[in-house]
């Protein structure tokens, strides 16, 4: 024990014996003991003109631009269905038939209530003539005398009870015919179609729910049909993010399955409402599907333009510094090897750039050893040329749409 106690006091000598050396050392100054004027070592990086964009990443699910399922009015047995799983569908096809045999026979039962209750109707109008005729010969009579009061009586009421059945059977004849256009609907809910209206799109059948020869009851789901000319990207957004989306702000979406390439879109809806248990808003993106290439439920990243600044002043984002409570950049003057401490506002920051809204600065700016600086400190340069040959490559503007529209090379 006495042993390990020895040892550790030795190293614990050597170790402040080493730590006087190395501060005593040339060049070794520790950042709060430097002497002011002492030169510092950078690294410095030119001020570019150049585009900028503000972005958010996102991620999300692409759903049908629409979707529905085909289900028949009326119960019966699944005779046929007449498309599979990611056929196309147009307006007014035939998808699915039932079995019809009962509600034509109810057609059949229908056009033959009809047909008598029009003969009906042509019985009645005959009596109505002939009692007319016979109420019409009594009043003569009873004008001359010949006929009683009584007599003309019962042939005026005759004629009035003729004219009541009268009604009854054209109103039984219209009973008749409703009864036949129900019926023929009904035969016609038979044939399940697609609906004529909304027809632009590109439609297909997303799934099949039931079999042939299956017995439905009435709105059982046959086939889903999904609509992907367009597909809708979902996305939720934070508290933070949220004020900055707005309709019609230009998206660009990437998927595993087309590594490389991006598509194009834009924002169509914004929920007016954060939920409360998640603090997310719902965004929805319209995205064209020319090609067909996306499909309901791919996983996707979504990429938001929030802002793009044309021909901004940029600096490296490792060139801001704070100093005294202001956040700035040290400006270097190459000739007189010194470094200014300018205090700028910064305005959209991407991944390798931050905007100087204010002042106008121009030149080159320190990018590495700003944390020994003081504001006019002396600058050593390790090598001009180095810095110079960088300079086109950072005067690169990023572009506007670096994912490129639907099908071009992404970032």
């Amino acid at each position: 024990m006495k042993k390990y106690i020895v040892v550790i006091m030795v190293l614990a000598v050597f170790g402040f014996l080493g730590r006087q050396i190395y501060r005593k050392a040339p060049g070794s100054e520790e950042v709060e003991n430097r002497r002011p004027g002492t030169p510092v070592a950078v690294e410095v990086s030119p001020v570019i003109k150049a585009d900028i964009l503000e972005e958010g990443n996102f991620t999300g699910t692409l759903h049908p631009f629409s979707s529905f399922s085909l289900a028949p009015k009326i119960p019966g047995r699944l005779e046929k269905i007449l498309v599979h799983i990611g056929d196309r569908v147009e307006a007014g096809q035939l998808v699915a038939v039932l079995d019809d045999d009962e509600y034509r026979q109810q057609l059949s039962q229908a056009k033959a209530e009809l047909e008598v209750a029009r003969a009906n109707l042509l019985d009645r109008k005959s009596t109505l003539k002939n009692a007319e005729r016979e109420y019409e010969r009594t009043a003569e009579l009873r004008e001359k005398k010949i006929a009683s009061v009584s007599q003309l009586d019962a042939a005026e009421s005759e004629f009035e009870a003729q004219q009541a059945k009268l009604k009854v059977a054209t109103a039984q004849v219209a009973q008749s015919d409703a009864a036949l256009k129900a019926a023929e609907v009904r035969l016609a809910y038979t044939q399940i179609r697609m609906p004529e209206n909304n027809s632009e799109g590109y439609r297909v059948v997303g799934e099949r729910f039931v079999d042939e020869g299956a017995m439905l009851a009435a709105n059982t789901p046959i086939v889903s049909i999904l609509d992907i000319s367009s597909l809708i990207a979902v996305t939720h957004v934070i508290e933070k993010d949220y004020p900055k989306i707005r309709q019609g702000l230009e998206v660009f979406v990437s998927t595993d399955a087309f590594a490389g390439r991006s598509f194009a879109g834009s924002v169509v809806r914004i929920a007016p409402m954060l939920k409360e248990k998640s603090r997310q808003a719902r965004v929805e993106i319209e995205i064209p599907n020319v090609e067909r290439l996306l499909k309901p439920g791919m996983f996707v990243k979504i990429r938001i333009q929030f802002d793009a600044h044309r021909d901004a002043t940029l600096v490296p984002i490792a060139a801001i510094v704070r100093r005294n409570g202001s956040q700035g950049v040290f400006l270097a003057d190459l000739e007189r090897k010194t470094a200014r401490f300018v205090p700028v506002t910064v305005g959209i920051v991407d991944g390798r750039h931050a905007e100087v809204i204010d002042p106008a600065i121009r030149g080159s700016v320190v990018t590495l050893g700003h944390h020994l600086l003081q504001d006019g400190g002396t600058i050593i340069l390790p090598d001009l040329s180095v810095s110079k040959s960088a300079e086109p490559e950072a005067r690169k503007a990023p572009s506007a749409d670096p994912g490129g529209a639907a099908g071009k090379q992404a970032p």
